[in-house]
């Protein structure tokens, strides 16, 4: 009786059993799922370079273009005019400024610091987190002072009573962030400048600020959690060391974080996050507190 099927001869001429209606179904579905795991990569691929490599490309050409280059040492750090004089506001005030950081790494990142005053007081302390001496440096530069020539972004804003309220935990958490020695700043992934300024920001429960998204090193794990509530407690946080991350929150948006860089979106203050280029879309500051002076 003919087969209904072919027969497959090897090279010594044995002829081999024909293929099953079986083997011809499970060849099928491997070969599907195949062209599934290609068409799942090349889409991971495309998302990958459209939302990650294509703004850090874009983030180096502006810095080519308008780079302040070698002479950043002798760069602009005055005063941007952000803040008050201190005598003039008795009220307490609470200040969060970023800036693109120097040379070639504000392609990539920016540096974040804050500004404390208690109310009555008759000046500004700004900390910073740096990578030379003692790692937390105290009124090193204005309190509003462009970072290198680089015009700071206002980030977070309080004043008042809310702002008397946050200062005391955030004092405490200066004085007990644990990452305060000499040697202990790295650049990458953390703990860095954002590393210390989530930690002061997280030590406020319910605070509503969210540092950029290129601020490198703000999901370093400061205390050593992993995974834990955001610093709004709207949302989660979940860290690889720094390397690797996602946060969900509805102050924080949604964050994707791939060696540092994240990208995501923000529907409270709709925006895109992306690296290098930081937010496209509304300030994180509603408007009447960025226009207080």
């Amino acid at each position: 009786m003919a087969t209904p099927f072919p027969a497959f001869a090897t090279r010594t001429g044995r002829a081999l059993a024909p293929l099953s209606t079986g083997g011809r179904l499970r060849k099928r579905g491997s070969h599907l799922r195949w062209r599934v795991k290609m068409q799942i990569l090349k889409t991971t691929l495309t998302l990958f370079a459209l939302f990650f490599l294509l703004p850090l490309g874009v983030s180096a050409a502006i810095y080519q273009w308008d780079g302040i280059g070698p002479a950043w040492r002798l760069a602009d750090r005055s005063s941007a005019g952000l803040l008050p004089p201190a005598a003039a506001k008795q009220e307490a005030v609470v200040r969060v400024f970023a800036a693109p950081t120097v040379r070639w790494r504000g392609i990539f990142a920016v540096h974040s610091w804050v500004v404390l005053k208690p109310e009555g007081a008759d000046a500004y302390t700004r900390y910073d987190y740096t990578a030379w001496g003692d790692p937390i440096r105290v009124n090193g530069f204005e309190a509003d002072g462009r970072w290198f020539g680089r015009l700071p972004q206002l980030v977070f804003a309080a004043d008042g009573p809310e702002a008397a309220a946050m200062i005391p935990r955030m004092q405490a958490a200066i004085a007990d962030y644990a990452w305060r020695n000499r040697g202990d700043y790295r650049v990458w992934p953390g703990p860095n400048s954002n590393t210390f300024v989530a930690a002061v920001l997280d030590a406020v429960p319910g605070v509503q600020a969210a540092l950029p998204p290129n601020a490198i090193g703000k999901d370093f794990p400061h205390d050593g959690r992993w995974l834990r509530w955001t610093g709004s407690g709207t949302g989660f946080r979940l860290t690889l060391g720094g390397y690797a991350g996602l946060t969900l929150g509805w102050v924080e948006g949604l964050e994707v974080n791939i060696l540092g860089a994240v990208a995501g979106l923000d529907l409270r203050r709709p925006a895109i996050k992306l690296p290098g280029l930081g937010r496209l879309g509304l300030d994180p500051v509603p408007e009447a507190a960025a226009a207080q002076p």
